[in-house]
């Protein structure tokens, strides 16, 4: 069948299927991932947290109170992360770099997606480019956001899109209680640039 629509486009009829190995990237298509974090503040009242810096976007946000977490609870690196790692079909943040993972207590979010990227280009696959929204009240990150682009984008080696969003004290989020963040990533297979 050659349908206008499907001119130029691979043929994944029956009789020529599309690799099901996750980790091969069939002809020249690009992949496309969603991923998505959400930590809650740490009680100030913990003396734990004291000590522990809000990180958000690889970037420390002084007056801040912490995201609790595993590592360091950067809600948009940890969704990158998983945009990325979903696009290039190699699980998520969990499988990886879960709580049952010792070594990655504390880590930071730019050294998980440095480990994350690493992961991609051993699987055959680029990351084209990427972007990341912060859906909550604080940290404000409006005259930041410049900053916080340019270490995601040295992290990762590709552009990054940041942008934020109030959830106008709606919800979980709105009354303060934590921040989730949403990305998305399109990785391209490195196999096909011979």
């Amino acid at each position: 069948m050659n349908n206008s629509h499907t001119l130029g486009r691979p043929d994944f009829s029956a009789s020529n299927p599309p690799s099901t190995d996750n980790n091969s990237a069939p002809c020249l298509l690009p992949r496309v991932g969603i991923g998505s974090d959400v930590h809650a503040f740490a009680d100030p009242k913990d003396p734990s947290s004291a000590a522990r810096p809000c990180m958000v976007a690889g970037l420390s946000w002084p007056g801040e109170p912490p995201l609790k977490g595993h590592s360091d609870a950067d809600v948009a690196a940890h969704a990158l992360c998983d945009a990325i790692l979903s696009a290039a079909g190699q699980g998520d943040l969990g499988t990886h770099f879960g709580t049952d993972r010792p070594e990655w207590k504390g880590a930071s979010g730019t050294q998980l997606l440095a480990a994350t990227m690493e992961i991609i280009h051993q699987a055959g696959w680029g990351l084209g480019n990427a972007a990341v929204q912060v859906i909550a009240n604080r940290p404000r990150m409006g005259q930041r956001y410049q900053q916080a682009r340019a270490v995601l984008e040295e992290a990762v080696g590709a552009p990054v899109s940041i942008s934020a969003r109030s959830p106008y004290r709606w919800g979980f989020t709105g009354r303060g209680g934590g921040a989730p963040a949403i990305a998305t990533a399109l990785v391209y297979p490195l196999t096909n640039l011979n």
